[in-house]
Order: structure tokens, then C-alpha cells, then sequence
């Protein structure tokens, strides 16, 4: 490992518990490389190619942990949410241990990738209501059992899917950005090599999966393929 930057401390003291405690930089880029370059790329090839291959009514069960046929997107969504606390937790830890926001390029860069990730989050929550013709919670001969965000293509729906699927194209350039200024800070050539490994991974990954055909469409694969569902109507010609 080369010289770390003078600026950088290397030890902080907290009055309250009356010890200075030695900081270990490495542990925030192994952390925050585990999360934005193994994790977090593992929960999106996951939603982007392990959806199952729509059905003619699609998938009935409730979106749920307990049901198997939902492991795609439970994964996802609960992997990003523990992928992001992580990140948070350890972007909370640096700003401590550095007595507040530094604004170096990297603080900059990890802020915004840590901020964008929070929004992905809280995003998710605003997705709205699932709904469908053949889900649990309808009655066959009751249309407006029928009525959901994602069923209907609501404006809800269409903005979250909108800002959502964008948004994590640009997390990536910030969280791309933190841990090159980082590692520029704080040298660590194993680690650099590390990210660079796995980005050709996911990227190789990608293709051969993409090549098989695994990147079913979502709202097929949840809703069917049949021309009553509004969407599938919509995009008849598609």
C-alpha cells in the first residue's frame, strides 16, 4: 500500500467514552466496494434477468418473501434495501470519524451515490399497488377487484418506473467516481483491481444472459401475455 494522504485522520478520539480509537480506511473501501460493485449489481442482473417466462394469466400469488415464484423481486428489493444501509452506515461512520463533511471530490462522489441509493429505496415504496386480473386479491367477475398501479399503468406507476430504472444508471457513475477518488486518497491496488474484475464480470455475465433470452418483460411476466391486460393492450404492436 503506498503513503496515505497527510489530511486523512488515522485515529479519533470520542470524549464520552474517554479513548482514541485507531481508523481503518481500508475496512470503508472494502466495505463500500462489497455493496456498490458485488451486492448491489447481483440484485439488478437478478430483476433484470430472473424473471420467470410469461404465462398465458401469469403469476396469482401474492408479491411476497413466502412465495417462490416472487424470489426475483424480493431479492432485489431486500437486497437493495441492505445494500443501501450498509452504504449509509458506512458513510455516517466516515463523516464521524472525520468530524463532519469534508468536501473533497470523494465525499462529494460517495454523497451522492449514497443519496441517490436512498432515493432508490425510498422510491420503491411509492411504486403503488400490484392488482391484476388473476391475482389473489381479485374476484373474476369484479372488475374493480381488478385495479392496481402496476396493473393499470397508472401515472404513479409510469413515473416510478420512469425516475427508478434511469436513477440507477447514474448511481453507478457517482458510485464509480467515490471509490476512484477514494482509492486515490487512499491507495489500495488490490481493491482497484478487485472493481475493475467485477465490472467485467457483471458486464460478461450480462451478455450471455442477455444472448439466452432471460430478460423476460416484467409486466408480462407478472400480469400474462393475454390482450385484456391494459398494457399488454397498449403495447399490442410492440
Amino acid at each position: 500500500m503506498n503513503s496515505v494522504q497527510p489530511h486523512i485522520p488515522t485515529e479519533v478520539h470520542f470524549d464520552f467514552l474517554g479513548m482514541t480509537i485507531p481508523v481503518h480506511w481500508g475496512y470503508h473501501a472494502i466495505l463500500m466496494v462489497a455493496v456498490w460493485f458485488v451486492l448491489v449489481p447481483i440484485c439488478i442482473i437478478i430483476i433484470r434477468f430472473g424473471k420467470p417466462k410469461p404465462t398465458l394469466t401469469g403469476l396469482h400469488r401474492q408479491v411476497a418473501v413466502k412465495h417462490i415464484e416472487w424470489w426475483w423481486f424480493s431479492t432485489h428489493k431486500y437486497g437493495l434495501m441492505f445494500s443501501v444501509g450498509l452504504a449509509l452506515a458506512g458513510a455516517i461512520v466516515a463523516v464521524t470519524v472525520s468530524k463532519g463533511f469534508s468536501g473533497s471530490l470523494h465525499s462529494l462522489f460517495g454523497l451522492a451515490t449514497v443519496a441517490l441509493g436512498c432515493l432508490q429505496i425510498m422510491g420503491g415504496w411509492l411504486r403503488g399497488k400490484h392488482g391484476g386480473k388473476n391475482y389473489f386479491s381479485a374476484k373474476p367477475d369484479d372488475p374493480k377487484t381488478w385495479f392496481g398501479d402496476h396493473y393499470n399503468m397508472t401515472t404513479r406507476r409510469r413515473i416510478f418506473e420512469a425516475y427508478h430504472k434511469t436513477a440507477g444508471y447514474f448511481v453507478y457513475f457517482f458510485a464509480a467516481g467515490a471509490v476512484a477518488s477514494g482509492l486515490m486518497q487512499y491507495p489500495i491496488p488490490w481493491l482497484g483491481e478487485f472493481v475493475i474484475a467485477m465490472v467485467l464480470l457483471a458486464f460478461l455475465v450480462s451478455i450471455v444472459l442477455e444472448y439466452n433470452g432471460y430478460r423476460y418483460d416484467g409486466y408480462r411476466a407478472a400480469h400474462g401475455y393475454t390482450m385484456d391486460a391494459p398494457f399488454n393492450k397498449e403495447r399490442e404492436f410492440l
